[in-house]
């Protein structure tokens, strides 16, 4: 797991902050100093928080839950899915919604809805229909895919969200505050850090500031699951091993007591007659 230098940092813009007038004074330990009005972030603290945010994330994914991964602006929509994709990772780069962590059973039926219309169409059922139901069912399953459909392998909580920009996707930092679901984000110098676990002071509108701070934590989480396939490789010739033992004192425990079994079947011999 390695992470960027200063120099990369620099290079892709993770310093620069939003105008001084538009601060939020809880963001003063990760601003550096001030340039014609500009703030400029700490890149020194930057790394720091990014390789602690990556080892975290890698532990994650190391234990084989889920980070939910969300960036709905512009400039952080593709970059955040095809990384996301990488792993085998969910993600929302579409509109969140709303009550998608604190009522998750409603947002659930939704994908489920969504299979069957797939259902409907591979058993000729979506055939019979009139070509107005059909449209309609079309439009439907179009509007699901488009908002659910990266999520519909996420059959329980996330473990953890990731959320590029804290101030526009508030929603999701609420409902992952509320139901003690750990938060990684990328905060700039206008937002508000204090419900935020792992802060990754950098500028969140740049997508070479997006791009190579996704690329350090998606890099950490894809050395957790390849170590998590390690050790279950490790562990299957163990088992293997350890069940023809088992065996061996099962067969060993029946040969001792076959004998006896076969003593108290043998029926006593009966004595001669006498002349």
């Amino acid at each position: 797991m390695s992470t960027p230098t200063f120099e990369q940092l620099l290079e892709a813009g993770c310093h620069f902050g939003h105008l001084k007038r538009k601060w939020n004074p809880a963001m003063a330990p990760y601003i550096f100093m001030e340039r014609n009005g500009i703030h400029i972030l700490d890149l020194n603290k930057t790394a720091v928080k990014l390789d602690e945010a990556a080892a975290a994330l890698k532990s994650i994914a190391k234990s084989g839950k889920k980070v939910l991964f969300v960036a709905t602006k512009k400039q952080a929509k593709q970059v955040v899915a095809d990384k996301a994709s990488q792993i085998g990772m969910p993600y929302v780069i579409e509109r969140w919604p709303g009550g998608m962590l604190t009522n998750f059973p409603t947002i659930r039926k939704a994908v489920k809805k969504m299979t069957t219309i797939d259902k409907m169409t591979k058993d000729g059922t979506f055939d019979n229909l009139s070509k107005r139901e059909r449209l309609q069912i079309s439009r439907q399953r179009a509007k699901l895919e488009k908002n659910l459909g990266s999520i519909a392998d996420l059959n329980r909580l996330p473990s953890a969200l990731f959320v590029v920009d804290v101030m526009k996707e508030h929603i999701a930092v609420a409902e992952a505050v509320r139901l003690g679901i750990p938060v990684f984000a990328m905060v700039d110098t206008n937002s508000d850090p204090s419900n935020i676990d792992f802060v990754i002071p950098a500028n969140d509108d740049a997508s070479n500031s997006i791009e190579i701070v996704l690329d350090t934590l998606v890099a950490a989480m894809a050395e957790g699951l390849e170590e998590r396939k390690v050790e279950k490789i490790d562990q299957e010739p163990e088992e293997a091993a350890a069940a023809p033992r088992g065996r061996r004192r099962v067969s060993r425990r029946n040969e001792e007591q076959a004998p006896a079994a076969e003593a108290e079947e043998t029926p006593a011999t009966e004595e001669a007659p006498a002349e």
